[in-house]
């Protein structure tokens, strides 16, 4: 684990660019001292919790380089639990920069990316699951993944973990109290109470990795690949499911010979649409370049949107779609619902999941299909302390095959001190998610990821 570091750091944290407000923030034993020295002697006094409003001097010829308003924090009552200054000054990049510099001239040093945020980890203030979820919400492109982020920076992950390290600290202390005092008739715990109290421990983890199926889709969003015949009218889906118009739509077939690609969001996750050529045996060497791309982006996709023309009969080309698709899971999305329905007249096939009957060109029923996209993952509201972050996911799956393995050793009659190693590993994987046991390059490769100011 790093030490802590005592020397008072600056930054601008806000963007660059012209605004209304900038802020600069100072951290360390000396923010006090160094926000006092922008100002003229008069007005020498900061309180905690108390804006003021701030002429700032420039320190060699005493001109007013800005009005600010300056809010000092006392420790430990803020972010870093350290002293810290907040000057919101205009949001010019000139004042910011110069600002800045008569901060670093009186002795505050620039912070590196993600040490505020750091700083607040190592004296105690959040865990590093929570510390990682400030870098997602800054770094969110929905409102629904700011949401699942400021949950996780609230302690929504850290407070489903907690009483499961709790269990484990006192089950690894009654076996230890066990083997040591053995002698002074200590009782040892029975193997029927152990393996009681390690499915307690194991059950308060798994909901909680089986919900990173959804949460890496909250992160990183999905990818949906739409396929079909030429005009079943995929584009008009494409189209109707980005509101815009996007791709080219006409009435001639195979209009659309390359892939055609948009990202959006739906239901607040980021998705990436893919258009693809209609599938089919063809002559022409465009649209065969354009087939090929689309059999592609089929084998990558999150998901496909299996497209069929409801006023028409099912057709063999339907059919040797599906083979293509293989075990591949996909939704059936039965277009130009409008018109009068012959679908059913041909030897339809369907083994989709679900079965979605749509009309691209009035609208009807896109709106189902958008809430279909995310049914087999489960709904999306409700769900609090969804696990979005690969690194905390092979975290708690480590602390499952630990504890896996204690199971295995206490049915096959091993002695106590085989159950704790398996245990000690458990914990050990535990206490790195939150970051107590955290070594210092791994710190150094996340906080590198953080933006400077935060």
């Amino acid at each position: 684990m790093p030490t802590l570091i005592e020397d008072t750091i600056a930054a601008i944290s806000t963007p660059l660019g012209k605004s209304g407000l900038g802020v600069i923030r100072l951290s360390g034993k000396d923010s006090r001292r160094i926000a006092l020295s922008l100002f003229s002697s008069p007005h020498n006094n900061l309180q905690d919790r108390v804006p003021v409003l701030r002429n700032l001097l420039e320190s060699s010829t005493g001109d007013v380089i800005d009005q600010a308003v300056v809010t000092y924090f006392q420790a430990p009552r803020s972010f870093t639990r350290e002293d810290l200054v907040e000057i919101s000054c205009h949001g010019n990049p000139v004042v910011l920069k110069a600002v800045l510099g008569l901060v670093l001239e009186a002795g505050a040093r620039l912070a590196s990316p993600g040490e505020f945020t750091l700083r607040a980890f190592l004296r105690g203030r959040i865990d590093l699951v929570q510390a990682e979820a400030f870098r997602d919400l800054i770094e969110a492109q929905t409102l629904f993944q700011v949401k699942v982020a400021r949950e996780q920076a609230t302690g929504s992950i850290s407070r489903r973990v907690r009483p499961v390290k709790e269990n484990l600290v006192q089950l690894i202390a009654l076996l230890e109290a066990g083997i040591d005092f053995a002698e002074d008739d200590v009782s040892v715990l029975a193997a029927g109470e152990i393996g009681r109290r390690l499915s307690d421990i194991e059950a308060g983890l798994v909901p909680l990795r089986a919900s990173f199926a959804l949460g890496k889709i909250v992160s990183s969003g999905l990818s949906i690949a739409l396929a079909g015949r030429p005009n079943v009218g995929k584009s008009s889906v494409f189209n109707a499911l980005l509101q815009e118009e996007r791709a080219i739509v006409t009435e001639m077939p195979g209009t659309t010979r390359d892939l055609v690609s948009e990202t959006t969001q739906i239901q607040g996750i980021p998705v990436r649409l893919m258009d693809t050529a209609g599938i089919r045996e063809s002559t022409d060497l465009v649209e065969q370049l354009g087939i090929d791309r689309s059999v592609e982006a089929l084998a990558d996709a999150d998901q496909v949107l299996f497209i069929v023309d409801g006023s028409e009969p099912w057709t063999v080309l339907d059919t040797e779609i599906l083979v293509r698709l293989g075990e591949r899971p996909y939704l059936l999305v039965v277009n130009k619902v409008d018109l009068e329905q012959n679908l059913e007249k041909g030897s339809v096939q369907i083994g989709a999941k679900t079965v979605c009957r749509v009309s691209a060109k009035t609208g009807q029923g896109i709106d189902d299909l958008r809430r279909a996209l995310f049914r087999e993952y489960g709904l999306l509201e409700g769900h609090t302390g969804l696990v979005t972050n690969v690194r905390h996911e092979q975290l708690i799956r480590e602390t499952l095959v630990a504890l896996n393995r204690s199971q295995n050793s206490l049915i096959t009659e091993m002695p106590h001190e085989v159950i704790l190693l398996d245990l000690y590993a458990a914990l050990k994987a535990l206490n790195a998610l939150t970051g107590e046991t955290t070594v210092e390059d791994i710190l150094g490769n996340i906080f590198s990821t953080f933006c400077i100011g935060k």
